[in-house]
């Protein structure tokens, strides 16, 4: 068989975090196949054939890619950030399980990449310099009731929290009930960060005390980064820097 996938995060938009071993498993592909906005980041070229979808098959499109793959195909999946976060690597690797034998002889490769999480953390300072934890607000895949408790826990816990996909015009709902249990278990005024298209023209960065974040700071661009109780702002000229010390006293 000489097909095989290599499934590669794309980073966060800035062209210049993309790494070079997924720019080289590009320029091998003959396919590239993802969620349709993450496919437009491909620049067409001869011998390449483009496979953009929609955001809610991520089962076909992993079951596509890997019968392509089984045709002697070298196949890209692309998702931003990193595949293994939130993405089509665990997508692929359910296909695989739950998929027909063969499957399981395709060279599959996961090429890393930088989480939009990272990116934001790395724009502010280092939010996430200590124990944390990253949470998907999307309630497509899981119930809303398991998100809640999760959102919870990781409170009680003291983590430093990320969070992804926190708000869309279809469920604007979920976000505010998180911000809710942040504020009923917190208590404080600890740091959030909005972080909107992070590395991207339209980026934006904005801080604020838990109890002045509201629903509507985020959208789906936004990643938002809830720090822990010693998180620390260190105010000057120019932007904050927000950080949160590597020891707990």
């Amino acid at each position: 068989m000489s097909g095989w996938i290599a499934i590669a995060g794309l980073g966060p938009g800035d062209a210049a975090l993309v790494t070079p071993e997924v720019t080289a498993a590009l320029a091998a592909a003959t396919d590239v196949i993802g969620y349709i906005p993450y496919v437009a980041r491909v620049a067409p070229r001869e011998g390449l054939t483009l496979h953009p979808s929609d955001n809610r098959v991520e089962l076909d499109r992993a079951g596509h890619a890997l019968s392509l793959a089984l045709a002697g195909r070298r196949v890209v999946v692309v998702s931003s950030g990193d595949p293994g976060v939130f993405a089509m690597a665990a997508a692929v690797f359910e296909a695989i399980d739950h998929g027909p034998a063969a499957w399981r002889e395709v060279d599959v490769r996961v090429l890393p990449g930088i989480t939009a999480m990272l990116a934001a953390a790395a724009r502010a300072g280092a939010p996430l310099g200590h124990d944390f934890c990253a949470i998907n607000l999307s309630d497509n895949l899981k119930p809303q009731a398991l998100i809640e408790r999760r959102v919870r826990l990781a409170a009680q816990a003291d983590f430093a929290i990320a969070f992804y996909n926190p708000r869309s015009r279809a469920r604007p709902e979920g976000f505010g009930r998180a911000l809710a249990i942040l504020r009923e278990e917190c208590g404080d005024d600890r740091p959030v960060l909005f972080a909107r298209a992070v590395t991207t023209a339209e980026e934006s960065l904005r801080i604020v005390p838990l109890p002045d974040a509201v629903p509507d700071m985020a959208d789906m661009r936004t990643v938002v980064i809830v720090g822990s109780s010693t998180t620390r702002t260190i105010l000057r000229d120019g932007a904050p820097i927000l950080y949160t010390p590597r020891s707990v006293s």
